[in-house]
């Protein structure tokens, strides 16, 4: 019974975050609160519900949710929901949930679409440099899906104007595109590669194997390294840098489902 139970916490919270999406969505066009306070009231309440699922999957399983594709899926939405939340909190403006709302449930539709049976851990997985390489890699894709989310919002947003809106002002929703992308690029650089470099040798007895997780990771790397290098040397303005926000997002959502189809050392998770 309880092997089930983060399976079902799992798909009422997408419900829940389904459904905050569209109050988020009538919030945006109508402007009236009322709708706004349920968005966010549906919001808090689906991320309640993804770490539930998440703490039910910890004990069912009895290691942390990091060692298949669904379980990460799970990190993934709930690290994108506390980032919501947090700058929601931060900069007053919930409309930004008309825009990560849809990403989030994105993710969480991929998810539902995986294994989802709990197991017990391989061997290869045993070891605290995987679970250092799994939370900085969710921890920064997630920022960079947050930037992404900004990055819409910011070629959503016309020219700023004395018009009151509920979503973030275009110089804001620039920062945000900035802040996600400083944020997940250090933290992707020592999870994903150097401590995903150091777990392999120690699970496989190599550094680098070229598998397409591994391969995608590299090319998620360059891609930031260039849009982080163009945005210091001030050659990329805050539209720019939106688009190429989005398109990290396409490259990392490719990353993502090329470990499922094309096989390789990660293809057990």
């Amino acid at each position: 019974m309880t092997d089930m139970l983060d399976i079902r916490l799992f798909w009422i919270g997408f419900w829940v975050y389904l459904a905050s999406f569209i109050f988020f969505t009538a919030y945006s066009a109508s402007k009236k609160r009322p709708a706004g306070i349920i968005a966010m009231g549906l919001f808090i309440a689906a991320l309640v519900l993804n770490t539930a699922a998440l703490i039910v999957r910890w004990i069912v399983s009895s290691h942390p949710p990091m060692a298949t594709m669904y379980e990460y899926s799970l990190i993934l939405a709930w690290v994108v929901g506390l980032l919501f939340l947090y700058l929601t909190a931060k900069f007053r403006k919930i409309g930004l949930g008309v825009v990560i709302s849809p990403i989030l449930i994105m993710v969480l539709v991929i998810a539902s679409m995986l294994p989802k049976r709990a197991s017990a851990l391989m061997p290869a997985l045993q070891s605290y440099w995987f679970y250092i390489h799994v939370s900085l890699a969710a921890i920064s894709e997630g920022a960079f899906i947050f930037a992404a989310g900004a990055g819409i919002l910011y070629l959503m947003r016309k020219e700023s104007s004395g018009k009151a809106s509920i979503l973030p002002s275009r110089e804001l929703a620039g920062e945000l595109v900035s802040r996600g992308i400083r944020i997940g690029y250090p933290l992707f650089t020592i999870g994903a590669l150097f401590a995903g470099a150091i777990w392999a040798h120690y699970a496989w007895g190599r550094f680098w194997s070229w598998d397409p997780k591994e391969t995608g990771a590299l090319v998620i790397w360059l891609f930031y390294t260039l849009v982080l290098h163009q945005e210091v040397r001030g050659r990329w303005k805050e539209k720019t840098l939106a688009i190429m926000s989005i398109v990290g997002l396409l490259i990392i959502l490719l990353s993502f489902l090329g470990n499922l189809f094309l096989g390789g050392l990660h293809a057990y998770i």
